[in-house]
């Protein structure tokens, strides 16, 4: 189909769908394959150009004093047929020449619009693309066509493979479907498909495939039953096809032979519009059908310019005669007669019907798809010359920036233009290329609606496009209708999602959207479902019980709140209180025997002494911090050797009288006055005050943070620092108490009513009873009980001190008075009994 133009844009079409190919005889020239099966939509794709042109030559914006013509040839659903048409639209004819005596030669054309299969534009593109003839195509999808150092001059108006299948993936991650079968036709087609498909869900992490299956051509039964039984007994319920109708028709037929229901199939662009499927006998399998189609556009005027076409009915070649011929009788339902139109199905046919007073789906046109995409590979190519011809002198893309001439128009020259072309197309779509000749992807997502009726309607119900960001899904759920009994999106993974405070591991020899759910480890969470690894928390945090969050570790030490702290703390006030006491005691009756004779002044200090024991066992209880740390075991130190030193010091002075009572002792007296007792206690505690000072500046004891006892506590702890500094500090503790028990024990059997040094032997066997308990016990005990078992030493031996040394003279002076007079304690004023 011609019309002639200042430049002639190229078609190939698929007005018939098969070709019949006479046989060969070597004998005789053969003859002319025939077209058959007349098809509708080809055809009604072939007037769209047509339309599409004759609306650009109406433009007085478009290509002003321009007119395009066209030249249209049918493929006859034939590559070797598409290609003779193809060479004939790329190189013209040298000459005009009558063919059949009524039409002209044409002249080669600077821009084609075709073809619908990806294999024939692969050949067309190899072929035209040594010429540089742009080829716009609107069904080839094959995403190999966007290699631009293969096919240099092709050029689409329709998504590719690649992004139908990334398409695909996000209608798939929208609904949480990660376990998914997946069926392929045994074409290149298919094939590549399934490799795309495979390797984009991997990366994507989308999903996985439960099985990939390829349909075959040969419709071989056994294979088919194979497949759809497998589809019946899998657990993934949703089920992709990247088929051809023709496959479809022998896969669904074994469908419904095994019954196989409760699948959500998800459609491919080349089966999503099937009319042939949306039957009500393959409703109950396939109602629900999600799919992506091609972008549905709006054409204003079309129809009213096919209503304008009346096929001529006296052509005098073969192939006019059959075209017209089989339009009128797909059209009308006519039967041709060669001698004239003839009565069929009870009506007259004569060739002047009104063809808008049938139903037919040539003038069906509610949902434009391919028809759009046809629309916009022609304006691409006509805005493309457009800016060609507004090209200024001087300022060309060409050599010596020169522009291209009207006259002299070279099919690379549009080439260049078409690159660049950027325009908006009536319905409000974008259009433009990008490096590899692919046009700005957009996918309608349409979903199958089973009517009450029994009819099938295919509703739009998003859309999902390509944008900077990537892959933009929009879908309104409301709308779609689900297959199922709870009118609910199904279910379709191989293991159940794992909640946060889980991890996924995958199932040995399974796909990795087969894993078990493995709890976190204590001190590791996962806050997000689906996790695969669990993190660790912080230091100072701990997991919670349910690992699905960290939470703050407890903290521990001797506290004042707690039990334990609680006893320690009333204990230490206790023994405060009865050293408080018994010094107030010891004040009153100052003036007594039983104070004066013991040497009241080392009492007194050694009551204070015993106070500040009971006091500092305060510093160990509480959060430890530095000056606690660092002020606890000083006090302790000190507080304990002037306890000590006052006992050794009174022990002494017991020896040096007792040896002064003898002839010739009375010398050793002047060596334990007053001054010289005062000033051994202090020399003694200056040395332990020394011993704590050098510690303290060398390696002094600091707060720590312990997490090697429990690893959901932090114990907070003193450490000692220097180990020899806390070992010395014990050591001269200890070295005191064992020569104030020894010199204790020589003078326990002096004559004397009331000897101080048998209290003074029983109260240091009591603290070197409780110190040599302590070692042991302070060093297996963690965190807090150390503290407790330290605090409870310094308790034990100040209360043994207190109780041994004190107790009996309180228990005279406050009850047994009678006995608190000097000649009592000379053992001259009353008779033993």
């Amino acid at each position: 189909m011609h019309k002639p133009g200042d430049v002639v844009l190229g078609g190939l079409f698929e007005v018939h769908y098969t070709s019949v190919f006479p046989e060969r005889t070597f004998t005789s020239e053969p003859q002319q394959p025939s077209c058959q099966g007349f098809d509708t939509l080809g055809y009604r794709l072939a007037m769209t150009m047509a339309f599409a042109i004759d609306e650009i030559n109406k433009n007085s914006h478009l290509l002003p004093n321009v007119t395009l013509g066209y030249s249209i040839y049918d493929n006859c659903g034939a590559l070797v047929i598409g290609l003779s048409g193809a060479f004939s639209l790329a190189s013209g004819r040298e000459e005009q020449f009558l063919l059949q005596e009524n039409c002209l030669g044409t002249p080669p054309v600077l821009g084609i619009v075709g073809d619908a299969y990806s294999t024939f534009s692969i050949a067309y593109s190899n072929m035209l693309g040594l010429y540089k003839t742009p080829i716009v195509s609107y069904f080839s999808t094959c995403s190999c066509l966007s290699d631009r150092q293969r096919f240099p001059s092709f050029f689409r108006t329709i998504p590719s493979d690649a992004f139908q299948v990334r398409a695909m993936i996000q209608i798939l991650k929208h609904f949480g479907w990660t376990w998914v079968g997946l069926l392929v036709s045994d074409d290149d087609y298919g094939l590549h498909v399934a490799r795309s498909f495979q390797s984009d869900l991997a990366q994507s992490g989308g999903g996985c495939l439960a099985y990939s299956e390829v349909l075959p051509w040969d419709s071989d039964p056994s294979k088919l039953k194979r497949i759809v039984h497998l589809i019946k007994t899998s657990t993934a319920c949703v089920v992709m096809v990247f088929a051809h109708e023709i496959h479809m028709i022998e896969l669904l037929e074994e469908v419904v032979r095994q019954n196989v229901t409760g699948r959500q199939w998800i459609a491919s662009e080349a089966w999503t519009a099937a009319t042939v499927l949306q039957t009500p006998h393959l409703m109950p399998y396939l109602g629900g059908t999600l799919g992506i189609a091609i972008r549905r556009g709006e054409i204003p005027g079309l129809r009213d310019f096919l209503l304008r076409i009346r096929p001529d009915l006296h052509y005098n070649n073969s192939y006019g005669n059959s075209m017209v011929r089989q339009f009128w009788e797909y059209t009308f339902q006519c039967k041709f007669d060669p001698a004239g139109w003839v009565e069929a199905e009870g009506a007259l046919c004569t060739g002047q019907e009104d063809i808008e007073s049938v139903e037919t789906k040539f003038l069906d046109l509610s949902i434009l798809r391919p028809e759009y995409n046809v629309f916009k590979a022609v304006y691409a190519l006509a805005y493309a010359l457009d800016d060609l011809l507004r090209c200024v002198p001087g300022r060309g893309p060409f050599s010596m920036h020169s522009c291209a001439s009207l006259q002299r128009l070279e099919p690379w020259q549009i080439l260049h233009y078409l690159q660049k072309v950027n325009f908006t197309t009536p319905f409000g779509d974008q259009v433009s290329f990008d490096e590899n000749g692919d046009a700005l992807p957009i996918y309608d997502i349409v979903n199958w609606l089973w009517l009450p009726d029994g009819r099938t309607k295919v509703q739009s119900v998003g859309e999902v496009r390509e944008s900077a960001k990537g892959e933009e899904l929009a879908i309104d759920e409301d709308k779609i209708f689900w297959n199922f009994q709870s009118k609910e999106p199904p279910q379709s993974v191989c293991s159940e999602s794992c909640p946060p405070g889980t991890r996924m591991a995958r199932k040995k020899g399974q796909p990795e959207c087969c894993f078990d759910c493995i709890p976190c480890s204590e001190g590791k969470i996962s806050n997000e479902t689906d996790s695969r690894e669990c993190t660790s928390c912080q230091e100072d945090f701990w997991s919670s019980p349910q690992r699905d969050h960290c939470v703050p570790k407890k903290t521990e030490f001797l506290s004042y709140q707690e039990p334990l702290g609680i006893c320690l703390t009333t204990t230490s006030l206790l023994g405060t209180f009865i050293c408080a006491v018994v010094l107030a005691i010891f004040t009153y009756h100052r003036s007594t025997p039983m104070v004066r004779a013991n040497n009241s002044e080392l009492s007194f200090l050694l009551l204070v002494s015993l106070k500040l024991c009971f006091l500092c066992s305060l510093l160990f209880i509480g959060r430890p911090r530095l000056w606690t740390c660092q002020l606890r075991h000083a006090a302790f130190g000190i507080s304990f050797v002037l306890s000590v030193s006052c006992i050794l010091v009174k022990t002494m002075v017991v020896l040096a009288v007792f040896k002064a009572s003898k002839p010739g002792g009375g010398a050793s007296l002047k060596w334990f006055g007053a001054v010289q007792q005062r000033g051994t206690v202090l020399a003694l505690t200056f040395i332990q005050a020394a011993i704590c000072t050098a510690w303290l500046v060398s390696a002094s004891p600091v707060p720590h943070k312990n997490t090697q006892y429990h690893n959901d506590k932090i114990v907070y702890e003193c450490v000692v620092g220097s180990k020899v500094g806390f070992a010395v500090l014990l050591g001269y503790i200890g070295l005191l108490a064992i020569v104030s028990f020894l010199l204790a024990f020589l003078a326990r059997n002096l004559p004397d009513n009331f000897n101080e040094a048998k209290l003074i032997t029983f109260s240091m066997l009591i603290f070197c009873a409780v110190w040599v308990a302590f070692v042991p016990a302070y060093v297996n005990s963690p965190g807090k009980y150390a503290d407790a078992v330290e605090v409870f030493a310094i308790l034990a031996s100040s209360f043994g001190l207190l109780v041994a040394l004190f107790g009996p003279k309180c228990y005279i002076i406050l009850l047994r008075p009678e006995r608190n007079t000097k000649k009592a304690i000379m053992g001259r004023g009353t008779t033993k009994s």
